[in-house]
């Protein structure tokens, strides 16, 4: 239950005054539902009210704060012209104009002979100065609330500042008395306020500097998050440690047979990745661990290694692939593997149908298939495992936690290892992962070439495809992606129809084409002709990104390299360079580059370090907008800049450790405190793990 003390925060934000149903649902979009997700809507900037001139001192295009005595009134003759107030201070004149005002309203807070105090931007018309729709109408004895610096929230059309400032302040005024569940020594080194205090400072600002990320007060609010996270990631892993797992622990003789079937040695980060695999599968817990490797770094032979743990532990292992071509390529690479060790592998997907299916179910639920590699036809009721003991997920962001957990109940405490080729940051890692163990490949394996990339401007294409018929003159196999264009499915589709009859014309029926919208079985038979050599040219959209294999393609064009992330150009390139032949990246750009556009493109031609990309992604582009950081459920972080806070993410993670060692179920002197953090930034599940929570 959450505490009583928090029960005001939570309330709906149409409980506050003024915020009524229509207001409540604009106040939602732009802040959340909650009264507590205002003291998360920290202000974007701020302004000046304390310049006070008088009207002859005034300057023109300022924001000022005026004492006038009102002079006289001239309603509008028709309704398009303005309502005009004249006033005066003793120096000069001011009009005050208002377009589709009430007439009585506008009579009502301007009455003519009374002093008024308005603040607005001060504007030249002609000779005379003016002031459209001052932001301020008060009397004289409110003057000292409005001559201060207003903050300014980020909102959304239909929502004024004045609402949105009035809502926080009785939010605020919300603020329970918690107590303290920061280390204080911890606090008084980073110089943090109270929580209270800061929530109150980091909606006060006095100056540009307090909007800054860098102050103690929005780093303390920052924190507060991060450790919310972080402890929530650590209870539900700490409670993963504890279901009751199963211990595997094979004889590795059938893992002997594999690796000496093995055309080349492992590197260190495979052999490292495979032991910490293997001693999780030893012990009498699950298993919940992350396998990341970069682009071609042999993650595929790890979890074939893993998947024969498990079956030398007398159980079956499972692979679920994001798509069918995927699939098909992993069991490509597998069941020899496995043949080589005596063990029968199948693979399933949506087209098996008929007798052909039923065998494959029958091998599977009698035991015969040791590891079985499938689709999401892998979910299905029908699908029934004899003794399902490891279950490995490729690309996790591309399953939702339903299908997940279908697939870990077709088995009995199930040991679940989740593989990505896209490198994550270790901030991010942290934060979408931190309920997993993570083992990372940082190597390529032992002979792949280094790839030559190059950038060329667009208007340089003839020379491209002059490049494209050498490459071709030596057997060399050529992928041609087609630009992102403003995320929209159909006009990417556009894009690669018009560069593929471009490139049919001067090379004929070697060239073929894949997009997204194309059925499956086209797809993969468009495919499996680039692979036997029946095409030499693939035109296609983003849909070779991840995991196709082709080791004789050699060259990779991406048109408009300056519209993708960088994570996915790397991802991209990683298509080429598999073989024995030396493979060149061609980055085609157009000539207005910006800026950022620039240094993605710098830092590809660089390195082939999909870490350090990954990195210098989250630095240029933030967390929010990385490649696929929605789909793989980076969650929203309100105060926390990953990048800005690094840091405190990693002390966060630090002090969570410390916690739980001292007190994993938070019933020491700090633990209520922690609960109640926990609490605040709706961390109730991680909550409800605890005994008694």
């Amino acid at each position: 239950m959450r505490p009583e003390s928090l029960f005001k925060l939570f309330a709906p934000v149409t409980s506050l005054p003024g915020v009524g149903p229509r207001l409540g649902k604009l106040v939602s979009t732009v802040a959340g539902d909650k009264v507590v997700d205002l003291l998360w809507h920290l202000p974007s900037g701020l302004i000046d009210r304390r310049y006070a001139p008088t009207i002859a001192e005034a300057v023109p295009g300022s924001i000022a704060t005026l004492t006038v005595t009102v002079d006289s009134h001239a309603p509008p003759r028709t309704k398009r012209l303005p309502y005009r107030v004249a006033c005066t201070d003793g120096t000069g004149r001011i009009t005050l104009v208002f377009f589709h005002a009430k007439d009585d309203y506008i009579a009502k807070i301007l009455p003519p002979g009374e002093t008024r105090v308005i603040s607005g931007k001060i504007e030249k018309f002609g000779e005379e100065l003016q002031m459209a729709h001052p932001d301020h109408i008060v009397t004289l004895a409110e003057r000292e609330r409005i001559q201060s610096v207003e903050p300014v929230y980020p909102l959304t059309e239909g929502l004024s500042l004045r609402v949105v400032a009035k809502a926080v302040t009785a939010a605020l005024e919300r603020i329970p008395d918690l107590p303290e569940w920061q280390d204080p020594a911890f606090l008084r080194k980073n110089l943090f306020p109270a929580w209270a205090d800061a929530v109150r400072s980091g909606h006060a600002p006095t100056n540009a500097d307090d909007l800054s990320l860098a102050t103690p007060t929005r780093r303390r609010l920052a924190y507060d998050e991060l450790l919310a996270n972080q402890l929530a990631l650590a209870l539900i892993r700490q409670n993963l440690r504890e279901l009751k797992g199963r211990a595997l622990n094979g004889d590795g003789q059938l893992r002997a047979k594999i690796e000496t079937a093995l055309p080349y040695r492992l590197t260190y980060s495979q052999s490292e990745a495979i032991g910490e695999i293997l001693a999780d599968m030893g012990k009498p817990f699950r298993m919940h661990r992350l396998l990341q490797g970069d682009v071609g770094s042999g993650k595929t032979v790890v979890a074939v290694l893993a998947m024969v743990g498990a079956v030398e532990a007398g159980a079956q292992a499972t692979l679920l692939a994001p798509t069918e071509i995927l699939a098909r390529q992993h069991f490509a690479t597998i069941e020899p593997l496995a043949r080589a060790a005596g063990i029968e592998a199948a693979l399933l997907t949506g087209r098996d149908k008929g007798k052909g299916r039923d065998s494959i179910l029958s091998g599977i639920a009698d035991g015969r298939i040791g590891i079985v590699i499938g689709t999401h036809a892998l979910i299905e009721k029908d699908v029934e495992f004899h003794d399902l003991a490891l279950a490995v997920i490729d690309e996790q962001h591309r399953f939702g936690v339903h299908q997940r957990l279908a697939l870990g109940a077709k088995g009995r405490a199930v040991d679940v290892l989740v593989m990505t080729a896209t490198p994550i940051p270790r901030t991010l890692t942290l934060t979408v992962y931190g309920d997993m163990e993570v083992s990372r490949l940082t190597e390529k394996p032992a002979g792949r070439l280094p790839v030559d990339t190059r950038t060329v401007a667009l208007d340089r294409l003839d020379e491209v495809v002059d490049a494209l018929r050498r490459a071709l003159a030596t057997k060399a196999r050529v992928y041609w992606v087609c630009p992102l264009v403003e995320e929209s499915e159909i006009l990417d589709v556009a894009a690669v129809e018009e560069r593929h009859a471009h490139l049919a014309k001067l090379f004929g029926n070697r060239v073929g084409m894949v997009h997204g919208r194309m059925k499956a079985a086209e797809k993969d038979r468009v495919m499996a002709a680039f692979v036997s050599g029946d095409i030499d040219i693939l035109v296609a959209t983003t849909v070779i990104e991840v995991g196709v294999d082709v080791p004789e393609a050699s060259v990779m064009v991406i048109e408009h390299a300056e519209r993708f992330g960088l994570a996915q150009l790397h991802q991209l390139r990683g298509r080429i360079g598999r073989g024995s032949a030396k493979s060149t990246c061609l980055l085609l750009y157009a000539h207005a580059l910006s800026e950022a556009a620039r240094q993605r493109l710098a830092i590809l031609r660089e390195t082939e370090d999909g870490f350090r990309i990954a990195e210098e992604d989250l630095r240029l582009r933030g967390a929010g907008e990385l490649l696929g950081t929605r789909q793989s459920g980076l969650p929203e972080f309100r105060m926390a800049d990953l990048v800005q806070h690094a840091d405190l993410m990693e002390a966060a993670r630090d002090d969570t450790r410390l916690i739980l060692a001292r007190d994993k179920d938070l019933e020491g002197p700090r633990g209520p405190a922690l609960r109640a953090l926990l609490y605040l930034f709706e961390r109730d599940a991680a909550v409800r793990l605890l005994r008694g929570g």
